[in-house]
């Protein structure tokens, strides 16, 4: 099957087409054909379109809506350019990436007007992300007609099975019964995709994977997984709790909204864009939001708050992995995911060092050679392992999608 995978931001479209069905993803043989971005969409937009393993084509063009933009992808998969499909006809599904399910959805599912309506209905709980997920969703209905099979694959969906001690906040209870003020978590396909290679990887079954995963990238976040089930994750209401991120605080205390408000006249639009869009390794090192630059200017130039910044990312990191490893009654590994986490032997390294009551030393060769690819990093004789799994969320949605059409269980 020929499944087209979107995910649809305020100005910006990711796609690919993975040739997956159930032999394939069993044998874990699925087929990347196309892959790309569309990006400042509403203006003169820049594509990035690759086939298969060719170069990378860079181009502009004047594109005004999602609509457009998805279009364009369309347009573009069945040229001769791409020379990846002889026709629209030829794609089989559409698999979307949506960030909020709410309480409702706690599986991927096939879309049709009570899902798109109840995803809709979800709008006040993601009003930056679910709207533009909807757009993708009309879009592909319009372009390719109804008869083609769409599926949601949420993000929130993997956090379900989250105990309600660990999802409630204690505040008063009548806000969860009004308005479902609650943990609900974020980057679900990301944490349940690594926790599935882990098993491939160790011929772990599902019942006796106990992990910590550690996705860290611009966004950042940490999950328990007990049983192949996620029972704790740092991300909370929103994607703001948590980690230190890239230009997000993660966890502070409440009451710092008051008094900056207070000392600096904010109202609550100005404090939610510091807190998410000025704060993390941004705010603190005044440069960036790029761990790659911070770390070369910390160790190239000396610069102190670029260190700082690093420091205080792994600290909150390494104190995350210490609560899961109580919430779970410890673990077999923690796993590295993420732009960061997949990337950085640094960061990694500054996260574990230290942590050899809890049985982890590093293996600092293997580590510094795990960029980007599968590998277990920690010594050979610890009680708790560390691994390195590149995540690949797209490749999950194509596979949910997949499964889904064919009438398939989605949880594996």
């Amino acid at each position: 099957m020929n499944i087209l995978v979107l995910n649809l931001g305020s100005s910006t479209l990711k796609f690919q087409l993975i040739r997956t069905d159930e032999a394939q993803i069993s044998s874990d043989t699925d087929e990347r054909l196309a892959r790309g971005v569309v990006e400042r969409i509403g203006g003169e937009a820049v594509l990035t379109l690759r086939a298969g393993d060719k170069q990378p084509r860079r181009t502009t063009a004047p594109i005004r809506t999602h609509t457009a933009a998805v279009q364009e992808v369309l347009k573009w998969l069945i040229s001769p350019d791409a020379g990846v499909l002889g026709g629209w006809g030829e794609i089989d599904a559409v698999g979307h990436r949506v960030v909020h399910g709410g309480e409702e959805f706690q599986h991927s599912t096939l879309i049709d007007e009570e899902v798109e309506r109840r995803i809709q209905d979800n709008i006040d709980l993601a009003p930056l992300h679910n709207p533009h997920n909807l757009k993708g969703i009309r879009a592909v209905r319009e372009l390719l007609g109804a008869a083609v099979p769409q599926a949601a694959v949420f993000d929130t969906a993997f956090h379900h099975t989250l105990p309600d001690r660990a999802y409630l906040y204690a505040i008063p209870y009548s806000y969860y019964r009004r308005h479902k003020v609650r943990r609900y978590g974020f980057h679900g396909t990301s944490h349940r995709f690594v926790a599935y290679r882990y098993r491939k990887l160790t011929g772990t079954s599902r019942e006796d994977t106990k992990l910590i995963t550690m996705h860290l990238g611009n966004g950042c976040s940490a999950c328990a997984i007990d049983g192949g089930d996620s029972i704790d994750t740092s991300m909370g209401f929103t994607p703001l709790e948590g980690l230190v991120m890239g230009t997000r605080s993660g966890d502070l205390d409440p009451a710092i909204l008051e008094h900056l408000a207070a000392k600096e006249g904010l109202n609550f639009a100005e404090l939610d864009s510091v807190l998410n869009k000025q704060s993390g390794l941004l705010g603190i090192s005044g440069l960036t939001n790029d761990m790659r630059e911070l770390i070369e200017e910390a160790e190239e130039h000396l610069d102190r708050r670029a260190w700082l910044a690093i420091e205080i990312f792994a600290y909150r990191a390494k104190k995350y992995i210490g609560s899961y490893l109580a919430a779970l009654g410890g673990a077999a590994a923690v796993v590295f995911t993420g732009g960061i986490g997949q990337n950085s032997p640094l960061i990694r390294s500054m996260i574990l060092d230290g942590m050899q009551w809890a049985g982890l030393g590093i293996d600092e060769e293997a580590n510094a050679e795990a960029i980007n690819k599968e590998a277990k990093i920690s010594c050979k004789n610890c009680e708790l392992d560390a691994w390195v799994i590149p995540t690949d969320e797209e490749l999950l949605i194509a596979r949910d999608t997949a499964r889904l059409v064919l009438g398939l269980e989605t949880r594996y």
